[in-house]
């Protein structure tokens, strides 16, 4: 038995939708990823070197003629460092002493990897001022005794030249010296303690002490007199050591 035409006709188009419907519902590709961008790095720039610095001071800056003067220098970023006038090449921070003997400009040059600075100072000279040495008087024989001439000192109950009695008498053996004209007297004093008989004789001592130790070291024993005054005369008026030390001495007077 044969089928109706518009039977085959349906079944034709029924395949014919299911065909487009296949394919229509097929899973689209999906878009391949964008393309990564790769970013070069920009090339480092290398940093400027700082630029030196210097100083140039002088102390004093005016000095006269002979005299010397501190030349000061302090510096950054240097490497190298100089300064003329007979200086050369220097620390980077330093001092000199100088004496110029003109007024004198010195000039002074860092130099590091970041360039060159320089900086100047100047010393003034100046001749010196006309020095008027003082008028000086000499001193009269009774002026110039008193502040020259020394005393013996001695301890309690001797009358032994001790050290600081000899650097005395050496220093007036060497003024006597020098003014041969001048006749001297030694008077030799006590303290008050032990009799008055004792003291004398103990004086007495003590002046020809002092005599021969200065006659020992070449002064004329016709220049000098000796006497004994014991505890008459007394320089302190204490009783105590402190008085009796200035009583115990050979005093030396322009005859």
């Amino acid at each position: 038995m044969k089928k109706p035409l518009y039977t085959l006709a349906v079944i034709a188009l029924l395949l014919a939708g299911i065909a487009v419907t296949g394919t229509g519902c097929a899973k689209k590709a999906s878009a391949p990823p964008p393309a990564a961008t790769s970013t070069t790095p920009a090339a480092d720039v290398p940093a400027t070197p700082p630029a030196p610095t210097i100083s140039l001071t002088a102390t004093p800056a005016a000095v006269e003629r002979g005299q010397s003067t501190t030349i000061s220098w302090r510096t950054t970023n240097a490497t190298e460092v100089s300064i003329d006038g007979g200086i050369g090449t220097v620390e980077a921070s330093g001092t000199r002493t100088v004496a110029p003997s003109a007024s004198t400009t010195f000039r002074a040059r860092a130099a590091g990897p970041g360039g060159t600075a320089n900086a100047e100072v100047r010393i003034t000279v100046t001749e010196p001022a006309d020095v008027v040495p003082p008028t000086t008087r000499k001193l009269t024989d009774a002026e110039w005794f008193p502040s020259t001439i020394k005393d013996a000192f001695f301890n309690y109950d001797e009358y032994d030249i001790r050290p600081d009695a000899r650097e005395a008498l050496i220093g007036n053996s060497q003024a006597l010296g020098e003014r041969r004209n001048i006749p001297v007297l030694i008077e030799g004093h006590c303290d008050e303690r032990g009799s008055e008989k004792y003291n004398l004789a103990l004086g007495e001592k003590r002046a020809s002490a002092a005599r021969d130790f200065l006659v020992a070291r070449g002064i004329d024993p016709a220049r000098i007199e000796t006497v004994s005054l014991g505890e008459e005369r007394p320089f302190a008026q204490g009783h105590d050591e402190a008085s009796w030390q200035l009583n115990r001495r050979a005093h030396f007077v322009m005859r």
